[in-house]
Order: C-alpha cells, then sequence, then structure tokens
C-alpha cells in the first residue's frame, strides 16, 4: 500500500482585543484573536501543512503564500478544501487526521465535536481533536499564544470515490 504520513504545525501570538479569534474553523466568543495574515487559526493551519506534506506539495505558505492579497484575512476553510483539492489532484485522498492544540484557553472540550465536525466536512475525513497545556512553560504556557500539531495519514485515491 502506497500510504502516506503528514505532520503540521503552527502558532501565533495573541493579536490583542481587535480580532475574534478563529480556531477549527470556528469562532470562540470572549477570547482575544490570534495574529496572522489570514485568520490565525493555527488548528486549521497546523492540518493544511499535514495535508500538503503527505502529497508532496509544500506547505501552506507555498501555497497560499502571505505575498498574495487575496488570502489577507481569508478564513481557514479556503486553505484547507484548497490543499484537500491538490491531494486529490496528486491522487491521493485523506483517511485521517488528528490535531493538538497546545495553551492555555480557550478550552476545547465544550465545543470540541462542533469542532471536528466543521473540519472534517471540510476536508472530507476524519479528523480527531485533543488539547493540552504546558504547565506554565514556553510562550503558550505564559499565555502569550496558541500553537497546534497535526498529523494526518493519505491513501491512493479510489478514482470511483466522488470529491
Amino acid at each position: 500500500m502506497n500510504l502516506r504520513t503528514g505532520i503540521g504545525f503552527d502558532a501565533h501570538r495573541y493579536a490583542g482585543d481587535q480580532r475574534p479569534l478563529h480556531l477549527a474553523l470556528l469562532t470562540w466568543p470572549g477570547h482575544v484573536g490570534l495574529e496572522g495574515h489570514s485568520d490565525g487559526d493555527v488548528i486549521a493551519h497546523a492540518l493544511v501543512d499535514a495535508i500538503a506534506q503527505a502529497g508532496q506539495l509544500g506547505d501552506i505558505g507555498a501555497i497560499f503564500g502571505k505575498a498574495d492579497p487575496a488570502y489577507a484575512g481569508a478564513n481557514s476553510r479556503v486553505f484547507l478544501q484548497g490543499v484537500t483539492d491538490r491531494l486529490h489532484q496528486a491522487g491521493f485522498q485523506l483517511v485521517h487526521a488528528a490535531v493538538q492544540l497546545v495553551g492555555n484557553a480557550p478550552v476545547l472540550a465544550p465545543r470540541r465535536a462542533q469542532a471536528q465536525i466543521a473540519l472534517s466536512e471540510a476536508v472530507g475525513a476524519p479528523v480527531s481533536l485533543a488539547a493540552t497545556t504546558t504547565d506554565s512553560l514556553g510562550f503558550a504556557g505564559r499565555g502569550e499564544g496558541l500553537a497546534a500539531i497535526a498529523t494526518c495519514l493519505a491513501a491512493p485515491r479510489d478514482p470511483t470515490r466522488e470529491g
């Protein structure tokens, strides 16, 4: 079997009250947003990198570069759907992905199911989410921002399967 794996990582510092927080394609009211050229969604961005790596497509910056003004402030759904389309064009389909959020807040558990559904629908495969703190270590532990690590598994695309 020609299985492929990918690993992705992203980190952003908090931007302050001027931006809403976007994580896992959801808006999180009452939480400070993250800096970034697009919406700063570290969960989605790490997942984009993992999918791109599985398809040997490069990374989010190579595919959706900051130099392109079309992506300024973009919703990360655009990146997830775009990289998934490119993965299909490369002859592969996503089988499963997992993402770990690293930071103190927000607490992921109350919206985990909703976030997993949003991500899974965007990429056409199951996505599982988890979260952890760093026990006050590093920038995430000091409450300066958030990070995410993603992994995925891709398999040769079934030409009889739509999408």
